[in-house]
């Protein structure tokens, strides 16, 4: 992932789903505060029911490419070198390790709604994507450690982020009927895509700070003050996305408030019911 692209791909699925995920918490609790119920993962209602199951399917196939990039195409299939693992891919196969996790919650979760295979409750999916997101956890704090500077200051931000996602998802297996719980998931999902963004377009992009530049694969202050104002500035560009965030959530329950309230027959109401019944 050390690439503008490489934390783009990622970037795109976590913010797809995040923004989903803020929507259909808000949307569900306007149309039915009472009967509100936290869900790890939310239907798309219509089209005869063809993509109820698109976030899903998003997860698994999008971790899946992802995984192929990290472990087939960027080592280019040279796994070992005299014997032992490649030192030249290492990150490479610890961005597989977690995007493994990913694939493996996907797949669960499809077993889980499609089949009578594995019926599991939205508690033990809930649990099973907070230690996908653990995963992911481990890898960015020890990458945050080994990586100094500029590049480590951008990782420990997105540590931070990373672990509301855990924490969200952990409390509402907890608490099931948690509005809030299950809003500050979809904010955290959203705000982690959102800043594997921000760090392609600051440290791989045209946003580099003034006195930092990309010298081979590390960041490179030629300054103190270079690296105080680049951490600055970090600080201020998760506050404005913070903020940003904030501001779409309320947008989007006032939107949610007035035109759906009371109108408990509307289409992903109805998805709702009927993935209860199954």
């Amino acid at each position: 992932m050390g690439s503008f692209k490489g934390h783009v791909v990622p970037g795109t699925l976590f913010l797809m789903v995040g923004i989903w995920h803020m929507w259909c918490s808000v949307y569900r609790y306007a149309t039915n505060p009472n009967g509100f119920r936290l869900r790890v993962w939310n239907p798309v209602p219509g089209f005869g029911g063809r993509l109820k199951y698109l976030e899903l399917y998003m997860v698994t196939i999008g971790a899946f490419i992802d995984l192929c990039i990290e472990l087939l195409y960027a080592t280019h299939l040279k796994f070992f070198v005299n014997g032992e693992l490649n030192p030249s891919h290492l990150n490479n196969f610890e961005h597989s390790g977690m995007l493994v996790m990913f694939f493996i919650f996907g797949i669960i979760a499809l077993l889980s709604q499609k089949t009578s295979f594995l019926p599991l409750p939205e508690g033990a999916l809930c649990l099973i994507a907070a230690t996908a997101f653990t995963a992911e956890y481990l890898l960015f704090y020890f990458h945050s450690t080994n990586h100094k500077g500029l590049e480590g200051y951008y990782h420990f931000i997105l540590v931070l982020l990373i672990g509301m996602c855990i924490l969200t998802t952990v409390l509402g297996a907890l608490i099931p009927t948690s509005f809030p719980l299950d809003l500050s998931s979809g904010i955290a999902i959203t705000l982690q895509g959102l800043w594997f963004y921000q760090t392609a377009f600051t440290l791989y992009g045209p946003m580099m700070p003034d006195g930092c530049k990309l010298k081979g694969d590390e960041i490179d202050c030629r300054s103190s003050d270079s690296l105080v104002r680049g951490e600055l500035l970090a600080n201020f560009q998760l506050f404005s996305l913070v903020f940003g965030v904030l501001a779409v959530v309320v947008a989007a329950y006032s939107f949610a408030s007035l035109r759906f309230r009371h109108s408990g027959s509307t289409a992903l109401h109805d998805t709702e019911v009927d993935l209860d019944r199954d």
